[in-house]
């Protein structure tokens, strides 16, 4: 039995969730589709480990970029044990631009994409003033480099986070990926998080992260955030207790990013860092808790034949519309699967902070810290 005052509590989530994301998705930093030429010289830095499949793709589109007087592609191979290495060489067909450098060993107390972004920051080319962190499985549009530079200089800001365009091709994906955006939107005050120094507002999307080289240098670069499995979440936060000033943008026309491959591959991916979303394990299982009293509460009470709580399950499908059109993911069924979707990722939540405290957690055949 749910008491009573539950049901108005979590609608009134979901509605303020809802009517904060029309809010944010106004306000959202957008690319210009023709951006004015960079003069400034830009270092891409992409971190890689067993990315075979994916790397070949990138390494084109990067050196596909235009606009860009000035760059310079780097992939550090991480360990790899397939052929990444061979398939970014090859990707590249002899242009100058691309080096691949082999990776050493994560030392201690490091992560490893921490550890491999750092060595692509201290390997980068001195003349460049633009630091441009993409992943390995991101697709950039022609413009993307120059328009996200564009948007730094426009809004004068010192880091932009394009939000990929996220590819979803099973049922899975398209049930949890898309809460990554919507969350961005629902939950965080996008004008006050651009320049306020509370570090909990600070933002960062890791997949395409472009940061003025001088503020990443003087926030202590990657090396600061070395045991941070969050690592996009921690530079930003480091950023901006820095006094650098950044926000994530609009990217759905500059990036298109494919993180995971069918459920095993969403559950394991979200689970190695799901712990840490809010500061800690006791921190996201309250978030967790609020996300299942906003979303699942309603949706309970809505199927016992509560109006109230019908109005709540409307404001979660309605938030997850205005999301999905901000950002390119679109709208299809998946919004009205949005009480699923809360539930599949409170259950990996829940295994995250359950791993995190048997130290059992582990990615890409690496023990997490």
């Amino acid at each position: 039995m749910i008491p009573r005052w539950l049901v108005p509590a979590g609608t009134a989530i979901a509605v303020g969730g809802a009517v904060h994301s029309a809010v944010n998705a106004r306000l959202l930093r957008r690319p210009s589709p023709a951006p004015p030429a960079l003069t400034e010289s830009v270092s891409v830095l992409v971190p890689a480990r067993n990315e075979a499949r994916q790397i070949g793709h990138c390494v084109r589109t990067l050196l596909s970029q235009t606009g860009v007087e000035s760059m310079e592609v780097v992939t550090y191979d991480d360990e790899s044990s397939d052929e990444t290495a061979e398939f970014a060489v090859a990707a590249a067909d002899g242009d100058p631009r691309l080096r691949v450098v082999p990776g050493g060993s994560v030392p201690p107390g490091w992560l490893g994409k921490p550890h491999a972004c750092a060595q692509l920051a201290a390997l980068a080319d001195p003349r460049s003033s633009i630091l441009a962190f993409v992943d390995a499985d991101v697709r950039l549009a022609p413009h993307a480099v120059a328009s996200t530079v564009d948007m730094m200089r426009r809004h004068d800001l010192d880091w932009v986070s394009p939000l990929p365009r996220l590819e979803c091709h099973t049922v899975a994906e398209r049930l949890v990926q898309p809460l990554l955006p919507w969350s961005v939107l629902t939950f965080l005050p996008l004008r006050v998080s651009e320049r306020s120094r509370h570090r909990s507002l600070a933002v960062a999307a890791g997949q395409f992260l472009v940061v003025r080289r001088s503020v990443y240098d003087a926030a202590g670069g990657h090396a600061a955030v070395r045991a941070c499995v969050l690592d996009d979440l921690a530079l930003a936060r480091r950023l901006r207790r820095s006094g650098a000033t950044g926000t994530i943008a609009e990217g759905s026309t500059l990036a298109s990013c494919h993180m995971y491959d069918g459920w095993a591959s969403v559950r394991d991916g979200y689970r190695k860092s799901a712990w840490a979303l809010a500061g800690g394990p006791a921190r996201s299982a309250a978030v967790g808790a609020a996300l299942g009293l906003g979303y699942l509460v309603p949706v309970i009470a809505a199927v016992r034949g509560s109006r109230i709580g019908a109005i709540g399950y409307a404001a979660g499908v309605l938030g997850r519309v205005v999301t999905g059109r901000a950002t390119g993911e679109g709208i299809g069924m998946a919004p009205l699967a949005h009480p699923v979707s809360i539930t599949a990722a409170a259950w990996v939540m829940a295994g995250s902070i359950r791993g995190r405290r048997r130290g059992t957690l582990r990615w890409k055949g690496r023990a997490l810290l």
